[in-house]
This record gives C-alpha cells, structure tokens and sequence, in this order.
C-alpha cells in the first residue's frame, strides 16, 4: 500500500468521503487520490516522493506556477508582518487601488475570502438594486455552492427547477430560473414569462466549469441587450477566467461593460480570496454604506492581498497573457497531431492559457448536451496513463487544465512525450 493510500484510509475515518472538496477525491476517475507533499514551478511532489508536471495548477490560481520566487518574497515579508489583522490595513487598498485602477468596469471592490462568497454577495446587491428576487443562471455553468445555485432546469423550459444538491429547499431552487446556453430563443422565453421577476442574470462569459464551453459573441451580446432590455443586471462571474485569459478578463476581450464582476484565484496569489465590484451605485448598496449586509472575519486577508498584487503586477510587467497564448496553442497542436497520427479520437481545445481534452467532435461544443456520451469513461483511462507518465491533470474530465508561465517550453516538451505515450496506451489498437 502506497503512503497516499494510506493517508486516504485515515482521511476517510475524519472527513466525508476522506476530502475537503468533492473532485479531489478522484471518484469520477474511479481511482484513489493522491496525496501531495509539496510543489514548485510546474511540478507536484506526491508524499510518496513521484514527481508530477502539473497542468490542474490549483484548479487556475497558480498562472506563474507553484510558489513563484518573486511573488514568495512579498509572502514571506507578508507572514512576518501579519498574518491577521481583522481591521483596516494598506495593502487591500494597495490592491483594490491597482484593479479599479486598471479595470474602467469596475468602479468600487470588496474583497471577500471566496469565489462563492463572491457570488452570493454580488447577487444580494442585484436582488436589492433591482427589488426582485428571481436569478436566471445557464446550464453547465457554476457559481460556487450557494444554495440559490446549486439548481438545475425543470422539465419545463420556463418552469421551476430543481435542486443538484440535498439540503436546498424547493423555495430557494425556485428562485433561480435556468437556461442552455448558447440558446437565444430559449433564452428570450424565460424573460418573456418572466422578465419584471428577474434581478439578474448571471454567467460565465468563459464557461470553463462543465468543460471549455466557449461561447459565440453574439450570443453572449444578446443575453446582455436582453437583459437590460427587461432591467436586469448582468454579472459575469469572472473567477476562472478574470486575470486569467486577459487582464480585464472576458469583458475585455469582449468589449462588454457588466454591471457587477465577481473574481478570485488569481487575485489572490494563490491563497484564498474571492472579490465582487462594479458600478459605483450598486457597490455603495453593501454595508457600511448600504442596506445590503455583508462581513468576513478574514476578508482581505494581508497575505493573500499582497500576494495578489505582486502576481498581477508581474502577470503585467512579463506580457504574460501573449506568452501563455501561444505556449498552450503549440501545446493543444501537438496532442492534436498526436491524436491524428494515430487515428485517436482526442482533441485538445484551448482559450487563452486554459485548455480542454474530449472526444473529439465536428462541431464546437457548447452546450453541456453536447459533450460526448462516453467522455467521462475515456477521459478517466487517459488521466490513469497521463499519472503512469507523471503527468498529473484535474481529476475529473469536466474540469479544464491551466498552464502557467512555469510551464516553460522544455516542460512542454517533456510533459508532450508523456502525453504521446499515454494516448498510444488508452487509444492505440
């Protein structure tokens, strides 16, 4: 028995299903999790002492890699400073003064200690600044595990939903209406029926949680005008790919002003952090200032704030966004030409740094039905050869990969032998 196993045997005795977050815990690749003991740069190491390039980066936090040494200066002069204040400090000003500084979007910010508790919060500010209580959510898209959004469609287009989580009350679940995406017709009959109901209509604008479901631009155009047609807001939740896939995130590579963005990951220089701003107006509504209560013991932690900043800072000085671009097209080539040479059905897709591998199809999927029938069997037998190869990926084939600036171009390399061997063992006759 490895040391990982029996690690997972104890964790099981104290934690549900021996986890502190569901996917960790490998079941959807029908195996047993590993457990790790440390990282730098593109690797993992496994406290069984195996290497791993590491394309899961803390499911995308981590855009220059485990423990950047830049960004650990600032950490560790941060941990011998303070760890907590729980009052007022300079360095969440520092970082709230460099994004609205750079993001015309966003207006005013408050930093909050997850990218669900940025959901929550930036949807009480609609509920209040619109005096309705209905969210229209998509289908495929996740916004953390706040009970109003852990839901699902009815059977009816425009009818109630359903809860994907036991403990929701049907009360909550019928408060939040949900749609396909890329849908427009199905899209305009929810606000038809329910439009003056609606405070806000809340997506991804890169969903990246159900797969890399990337959407057309005139769809999401269309969801926006519609929207405000009706007098809803519009929020892009922006954890995974704001700082991410541009500095201004999908709105600005989108040229669309959202009302209210919610953030996290990479904000936080790898720790824990989530944040929601926009409009001046709508930001004023949140306590002190406003009606709309919302407090955190350890929001705007001091550790996490600087670490943030010196990551974006840099993220900015090294043109990192170009240089991760064309690192994960060559990247997602070459599994492509490896897959074809061999006649594999695999396909690698990308947007920016973050990337995707399914069965491959004609035609962009963009809907969470659109996914292959057999892709989660198959993707489970390609990340069982891809950890043979020391490669470690999420474990689970509806979660997408990240590369990060660690990942240089020999790591490229490497990790390109050991993904032509593990796609030679699942997919070769």
């Amino acid at each position: 028995m490895s040391l990982s196993d029996e690690y997972f045997e104890r964790s099981l005795k104290v934690s549900p299903g021996g986890v502190h977050s569901p996917v960790r815990a490998f079941k959807s690749v029908d195996g047993r999790p590993i457990f790790f003991k440390s990282a730098s740069g593109a690797y993992l190491k496994s406290v069984d002492n195996k290497e791993y390039i590491d394309f899961c980066q803390s499911f995308g936090p981590l855009i220059l890699g485990h423990r950047d040494p830049e960004v650990s200066g600032y950490v560790r002069e941060a941990i011998e400073t303070a760890w907590s204040f729980g009052a007022c400090e300079p360095y969440s000003l520092e970082l709230a003064e460099w994004i609205t500084s750079k993001l015309n979007f966003i207006e005013k910010i408050r930093f909050v200690s997850s990218g669900t508790e940025a959901v929550m919060s930036a949807l009480r500010v609609a509920r209040a600044a619109t005096k309705r209580n209905k969210i229209l959510k998509f289908e495929g898209c996740y916004h953390g595990h706040a009970d109003s959004l852990l839901v699902k469609a009815g059977s009816g287009l425009a009818g109630e939903s359903t809860s994907d989580s036991a403990g929701v009350s049907e009360a909550q679940a019928r408060e939040t209406l949900t749609v396909p995406l890329d849908d427009e017709n199905a899209f305009l009959k929810v606000f038809e029926t329910h439009g003056k109901e609606i405070a806000a209509v809340i997506l991804e604008p890169l969903p990246a949680n159900y797969g890399l479901l990337i959407q057309r631009k005139e769809f999401l155009e269309n969801v926006v005008a519609t929207a405000r047609k009706y007098g809803a807001l519009v929020v892009f939740d922006e954890v995974i790919s704001g700082f991410r896939v541009a500095l201004g995130g999908m709105a600005e590579i989108l040229g669309i002003r959202p009302d209210l963005v919610t953030y996290g990951k990479i904000i936080g220089g790898g720790f824990p952090v989530g944040a929601y701003g926009g409009r001046t107006d709508l930001m004023n509504l949140v306590a002190p200032q406003g009606p709309v209560y919302q407090a955190g013991t350890l929001s705007a932690n001091p550790v996490g704030m600087r670490a943030g900043l010196a990551t974006l800072k840099k993220i900015e000085k090294e043109n990192v966004y170009s240089v991760l671009e064309k690192r994960t097209e060559n990247f997602c080539n070459e599994i492509n030409s490896m897959a074809a040479t061999i006649k594999a059905p695999l396909q690698a897709i990308h947007y920016g740094s973050i990337f995707w591998l399914h069965r491959k199809t004609e035609k962009p999927i963009r809907r969470i039905t659109e996914i292959p029938p057999d892709h989660k069997p198959q993707f489970a037998k390609l990340f069982h050869a891809l950890l043979t190869q020391g490669i470690y990926v999420a474990p689970s084939g509806f979660e997408v990969g990240f590369l990060s600036l660690a990942h240089t171009d020999e790591i490229c390399q490497k990790a390109l032998v050991g993904f032509r061997s593990a796609i030679k063992e699942v997919y070769e006759v």
